[in-house]
């Protein structure tokens, strides 16, 4: 049979804490709860962590046999009804980490989670709430005075703001890896002979294999890509002690998604943003780039297009485009002791030979390919060199860099001062952009899974055929990236990355057959849905790395912005100096203290006392590093001989080692997608269903009037918008004032493991706050004004309604249309002799029509419907059979499959 690769549905879905006095038991299970897995965590141990994993799946009979077994061994009073042997039980979602300061270990619990997102069936979760537990008993904790301090410090980093995880998608990849990893070891695996696997039959699970029956069938999980990884260093100590299913990956940033509906055709326009956890921070207290080639605020946003009819990654059609921002790679920084607005830009170290930026692009050749092409936003004209210190050092780097590498992989630079263009009544800010992002996309190319669709091929567009990328028989992959950067990568940056991105989705959106030519215009359903998911995006960015929202927004370069905008883009630079001033160094502490950047020792100096953190993301400082590497050839050589190919992607025996394949039997749970989607087995109610509840361009962008074409890629006046006919200014701007940032799309409520703990009480303050939409829209309020205007709307000039005026005369070209259409009816009457003479002499303008139907008799008056064929008839006679009670005996296929779902349900 063929093979058939599918990923992974790994984590427990559903975690139990049973709390005894010597250890505690985590006892987690898929979201069917028809397997489980057991850990037993040692509590008498006041430093270290003993955890015991015996790597066994458990049925529901045999858990429930050792959860009574342990109730019964622990009960306090023997044979005393009502007692239990377990003191508490948490329920909870996932297990985010471990970490110890400098007493015992404490487990951090995800306990409420809210679903944000669906790419192909699998479902993308925001955390809502943790719970951390402190794992040793109090007989034998050894207590610190300093604990409580760090503590407070850690649980700083807010868990529950824009933190999220998936259980079967690798978040910290981008979809064309994923995708291709689906496709990477079926050539390997095909090629592989039964000699060759038997000698490396060390990447398949002995554990669980099944042989009867499910060959061919591969399930396939990937190591992620740990430089977007939050809770790496959380999870690293359990890391080669427990199953792989019990480690649950995070990353930090932004996920959105909102429905594009195209005729009733429902489209997801998904926004997903990574944070690097590597030289990670705030805003003036982080700046260019670490020894390591990390830059500050690094941020991968990557946005998805699928056909959300089709709910499979082999059957349905997805699409992406991937780009980046960052810091400019440079050792620079800036004093924020002085207290002003702009501090001064200082170069901390030469770079003559630029280290630091070969080694950040080469991270980037390795994982996008070649082009990487820089957008460079920052000033060019100065009166005060500030801004241009940057620029000029940026190109004597990328100058250097590009002597030594060949001429077709070369990087690209383009400069260009947005704020002088801004300032310039003569200039369009966005139409100068436009023609950048139409060159950038034009380079890089974008991904999607299927081949060029047949219309166009049909009728081809001319930037169609310019197109870059990799053109492969199964769709096309994007090779390179845009890297955008100003100084702080917030304002100028989320605008020029929104126009990018909005030329790539009409290239998307062509891709797929969903419009006819790659354009899209402001003032469509469409651009504004996208431009609220970008505004959103950028909001959440801008609050994590500089402490407020977007000062500078599109509207605002658009120059279309309310003049109350001003007011608020004060507001928010006043709060972006203020939190820059008095709290970005506490953030910054929590921000070492989780990623794991500092570990509390005895001994030594306190996380409060350093008077800098420069020591601890700079290794090359604190001792000497023995690396040699060479001035010129500055690459890594694997990936400068796969270009323009990203090296991550490429099917060789180095990127096989990293992947995990495990042969199952076709309906096992672990990757029965459908199955994990759909919850068979669980009730669910529509008001609570996701894919009703996020944003859609038809309820919350298309005008509610009548008469007006329902695309979402007609252009619309201000006015006409769904949003702006909801009700009047006042309405307008409460709805801006009640737009939250920290999530994109209005989710169902979240759900809350429940936990009979006592100290967990923020429960009904969460569920208050996930009941509220994050992006709401305001009740319509109707008065008298709106009312005559909905009355005037009504009534429209023919020329609106038709398309044409029926007074003026009717061309030439019209008319021949007409007659075709009349001849298209004649044509469709009973094929007899004189129609056929009919039709032989028709005018020679007129196309002379051949039926091409499977039907014998086919015309407008009578249709002769084909012949059924035997199985199709006994197939709908035993389906009418079965609704008199009369039952077909059971096939083998269907006896099998029942037999299945029994053993795994209840056995």
């Amino acid at each position: 049979s063929p093979l058939l690769l599918l990923p992974i549905v790994s984590s427990p879905g559903h975690l139990l804490v049973q709390d005894v006095s010597k250890r505690y038991f985590l006892v987690g299970s898929n979201h069917a709860e028809t397997k489980y897995r057991v850990l037993k965590i040692d509590r008498t141990e006041p430093k270290d962590l003993v955890i015991i994993d015996d790597r066994h799946v458990y049925t529901p009979q045999e858990v429930r046999e050792l959860l009574g077994r342990l109730d019964l061994g622990n009960r306090t009073k023997m044979g005393q009804k009502g007692s239990s042997g377990f003191f508490r039980a948490v329920s909870a979602f996932g297990i985010v980490g471990f970490v110890r300061f400098l007493e015992g270990y404490y487990i951090v619990l995800i306990t409420k989670r809210r679903k944000m997102a669906d790419i192909g069936g699998h479902a993308i979760y925001k955390i809502e709430d943790t719970n951390m537990i402190y794992i040793p008993n109090d007989s034998v904790r050894i207590t610190h005075p300093d604990e409580a301090r760090y503590l407070r410090i850690f649980q700083n980093v807010d868990l529950s703001s824009n933190f999220y995880f998936s259980y079967s998608y690798d978040l910290s990849h981008s979809l064309q890896y994923n995708l291709t990893v689906l496709r990477m070891p079926l050539e390997m695996l095909k090629s592989e002979t039964t000699q060759t696997r038997s000698e490396s039959f060390d990447i398949f699970e002995d554990e669980g294999l099944i042989t009867q029956g499910g060959s061919g069938v591969f399930g396939i999980c990937g190591e992620p890509y740990m430089k977007y990884v939050w809770n790496g260093e959380l999870l690293d100590i359990i890391k080669t002690t427990v199953h792989r299913d019990w480690l649950l990956y995070i990353i930090h940033g932004f996920c959105g998604q909102s429905k594009l509906l195209i005729y009733g055709r429902p489209v997801y326009v998904t926004l997903i943003a990574r944070r690097s956890s590597k030289f990670a921070g705030t805003r003036f207290l982080k700046r260019g780039a670490n020894c390591e080639g990390d830059v500050a605020n690094e941020v991968e946003t990557e946005q998805i297009l699928c056909d959300a009819s089709v709910m499979s990654f082999t059957a349905g059609s997805y699409s992406s485009y991937v780009q980046v921002r960052g810091s400019v790679p440079l050792y620079w920084s800036q004093d924020i002791s002085t207290m002003m607005p702009k501090p001064p830009i200082t170069l901390d170290q030469a770079d003559p030979f630029a280290h630091v930026a070969a080694l950040h692009f080469d991270q980037m050749l390795q994982r996008f390919g070649s082009p990487i092409i820089i957008l460079n936003l920052v000033k060019e004209r100065e009166k005060r060199k500030h801004e241009r210190i940057l620029s000029e050092e940026l190109v004597a780097a990328v100058t250097y860099l590009n002597q030594f590498l060949p001429p077709e992989h070369t990087i690209i630079y383009i400069p260009w001062d947005m704020a002088k263009y801004t300032k310039s009544k003569l200039c369009n800010v966005l139409d100068r952009l436009n023609v950048i992002a139409e060159n950038v996309v034009k380079k890089t190319g974008f991904f999607v899974n299927r081949p060029d669709s047949y219309c166009s091929i049909l009728r081809p567009d001319e930037k169609w055929n310019d197109l870059g990328g990799c053109v492969i028989p199964t769709g096309r992959l994007q090779t390179g990236v845009l890297r955008t950067n100003c100084v702080d990568c917030l304002d100028r940056t989320n605008t020029a990355q929104f126009m990018v991105g909005k030329c790539a989705l009409a290239y998307q959106l062509y891709s797929l057959g969903l419009i006819d030519k790659p354009n899209l215009q402001f003032d469509t359903d469409a651009v504004r849905l996208f431009e609220e998911l970008y505004e959103d995006h950028g909001d959440t960015l801008s609050l994590q790395y500089g402490g407020s929202q977007l000062v500078h927004r599109v509207k605002t370069y658009r120059k279309i912005a309310p003049w109350t905008q001003h007011s608020k883009d004060i507001m928010q630079t006043l709060s972006r100096y203020y939190s820059n001033a008095f709290s970005d160094a506490d953030r910054q502490d929590s921000i070492n203290l989780f990623l794991g950047v500092f570990h509390p020792t005895e001994g030594k100096p306190h996380l409060w006392e350093l008077p800098t953190d420069f020591y601890l993301h700079y290794a090359s400082a604190v001792q000497f590093l023995l690396s040699i590497y060479s001035y010129t050839h500055w690459w890594t050589p694997e990936v400068i001989k796969y270009l323009p190919l990203p090296y991550d992607e490429v099917i060789c025996a180095a990127n096989f080692k990293k992947l995990i394949v495990k042969k199952f039997h076709r309906y096992e749970e672990e990757i029965d997608i459908h199955n994990e989607f759909f919850r068979p087995y669980e009730l669910s109610s529509f008001d609570d269903t996701f894919c009703l509840a996020m944003t859609s361009s038809a309820r919350d962008f298309m005008p509610k009037t009548v008469g007006i074409d329902p695309s979402p890629f007609t252009v619309r006046k201000p006015d006409e918008t769904g949003k702006s006919v909801l009700g009047n200014k006042s309405n307008r701007e409460e709805a801006v004032l009640q737009r939250k940032t920290a999530a994109s799309a209005p989710p169902p409520p979240s759900e809350e493991a429940v936990s009979s703990s006592s100290d967990d009480d923020s429960g009904t303050d969460r569920e208050e706050e996930g009941s509220v939409s994050q992006r709401s829209t305001p009740v319509k309020m109707t008065d008298a004004g709106d009312s005559a205007k909905v009355t005037e709307n009504v009534v429209q000039p023919m020329k609106e309604v038709y398309g044409i005026n029926l007074f003026d005369g009717i061309s030439e070209e019209d008319l021949s249309i007409y007659s075709r259409f009349v001849q298209l009816g004649q044509s469709q009457h009973q094929q007899d002799k004189s129609s056929q003479q009919l039709c032989s002499r028709c005018p020679d303008g007129v196309i002379k029509l051949t039926p091409i139907s499977a039907f014998s008799q086919d015309n407008i008056y009578e249709v002769q419907p084909p012949r059924v064929d035997r199985k199709s008839t006994e197939i709908f006679q035993a389906h009418i059979q079965a609704s008199e009670g009369i039952m077909q005996p059971l096939g083998k296929e269907d006896s099998f499959v029942y037999r299945e779902y029994i053993r795994n349900r209840y056995l």
